[in-house]
Formats: structure tokens, C-alpha cells, sequence
């Protein structure tokens, strides 16, 4: 792994078939849906295990936040010009705190907290985001860095989460794009799978990687198991990515 590079932990929870959620625009922060997918669920059962990790930072994308295909708002013309938007704007820091970081290059949520149970909110994004939804953050107070060009690059925003924050561990629970793309660039060391007992089927509904289908030269990437434990049901498997 890259020396620059936080340790990457992704955690997901997910059906025996795999899914992750019940459907593509079903999200569990809706109270109708988490209260479905709790019917799978064991109270207890390795729900502390973010807590374990002892992770200062769990990054996520906007799709756990907004529907897949909500458009994004139509966010005023700035003020600033373009160039003193797009550009990194780091949060205060002093070292101890804690951060929900969100990869939204397409400015689709407007947020409604800046900071949540002392957890603070940081923004990856990119140089097409719409330079409103960047004043917009900078209105509230939101740091955020500047990483990739037309999409998030999150191996240059986990490169600048290490370099300003000193962010060593970080935890991706994430929706399965984001998934497949750290595991793909191989950017995850370890893979953590609560497996619920329960099924779900569907043909769109997210699974822990979905992204583009492999292509005819490219292969699975291996795993390697760590461990394995249960508890009443549930199944937690943790691998260490391989390739």
C-alpha cells in the first residue's frame, strides 16, 4: 500500500444474497426502510465494531444520503470567483476529532448538519462540482478538499485526508460503487462483512460491489480470511485484500 495513504478498513452489512439494501432507491436512513432491514438483524450482534476500529473518520458517498438519481439543486451563482472555490479549503483541526467525510462531486445534497453526536462533517469533492455548492460549504463552516477532475479521485482525497488531518485508519461504509472503486484501485486493506440471516433478491438491488462488470482482462480480486465469527445468526468475516 502506499506509504502516503491512510489504512482503509471497509466495513458493509449485508443479506446472505449480498445485498446491501432493499433496492436501488431504497436508502436504510429512511426510518420505513431501516425498520425492514432490521427484521434480518440480531440487537447486539457486532454493532460496535466501528467503535472497535477506534477509525476518526468513516467515509461514505451521497448515495446514503440522496436517492441514485436525484439531480443536484440548483445552487446561486458565487460571489468568489471559481478560483478561490476550487481549491482545498482544510477544516480547523487540532488532531482529536472526529469526521464524517462524504464524497459528493456532483453537489447533490444540501446539508442540514454540520456536526452530529461531536462527529464533524467533511466534504471530498472535485474540480466539476458546481462552484455554489462550494460556497454553500464554505458558508457553513464545512472544510473540503479538492480531489480528481470531473469525478472524485479518492486515492488523492484519502492522500490529503492523511497529509492534513493525519488521518492513519479510515473506515468506508459506503453504498457498493464507492466500494467497487476503492477495491478496485486497490485502495482497501481490510474487507469487513457482517452477513445478515436473511435474503433479499431483486436484480437492482445494491450489492456490496456493483460497478462496470469486469473486463475481459481484468480479474476477481482475491481475498484472504482473517477471521470468522458468529453470533446468533449473524456472520462476521473479515479478509485481507490481496489484489
Amino acid at each position: 500500500m502506499d506509504a502516503e495513504l491512510p489504512r482503509v478498513v471497509l466495513t458493509t452489512t449485508a443479506s446472505v444474497d449480498g445485498r446491501i439494501s432493499l433496492g436501488r432507491s431504497q436508502r436504510l436512513m429512511d426510518d420505513r426502510v431501516g425498520r425492514r432491514w432490521g427484521t434480518m438483524a440480531v440487537p447486539g450482534a457486532f454493532t460496535d465494531r466501528h467503535e472497535q476500529l477506534g477509525a476518526r473518520a468513516i467515509l461514505e458517498g451521497s448515495g446514503s444520503l440522496v436517492d441514485v438519481d436525484a439531480p443536484a439543486p440548483e445552487w446561486p451563482v458565487p460571489t468568489p470567483p471559481d478560483s478561490a472555490l476550487l481549491r482545498d479549503h482544510p477544516p480547523v483541526a487540532t488532531g482529536s476529532e472526529r469526521w464524517y467525510v462524504i464524497a459528493d462531486g456532483r453537489g447533490r445534497v444540501d446539508w442540514k448538519f454540520t456536526e452530529m453526536d461531536g462527529v464533524r462533517l467533511l466534504l471530498l469533492v472535485c474540480e466539476a462540482t458546481p462552484t455554489g455548492y462550494l460556497q454553500r460549504l464554505v458558508d457553513l463552516g464545512v472544510g473540503y478538499f479538492v480531489a480528481g477532475r470531473d469525478r472524485v479521485d479518492l486515492r488523492e482525497g484519502l492522500r490529503k485526508l492523511r497529509a492534513n488531518l493525519g488521518l492513519e485508519l479510515v473506515v468506508a461504509d459506503s453504498g457498493g460503487t464507492i466500494n467497487a472503486t476503492l477495491l478496485r484501485e486497490g485502495l482497501v486493506d481490510v474487507l469487513d462483512v457482517v452477513t445478515l440471516p436473511g435474503l433479499i433478491g431483486g436484480l437492482g438491488a445494491p450489492t456490496i460491489m456493483d460497478g462496470p462488470e469486469l473486463g475481459e482482462d481484468e480479474s476477481p480480486i482475491l481475498l484472504e480470511l482473517l477471521d470468522v465469527a458468529t453470533n446468533r445468526g449473524v456472520v462476521r468475516t473479515r479478509y485481507r485484500v490481496l489484489s
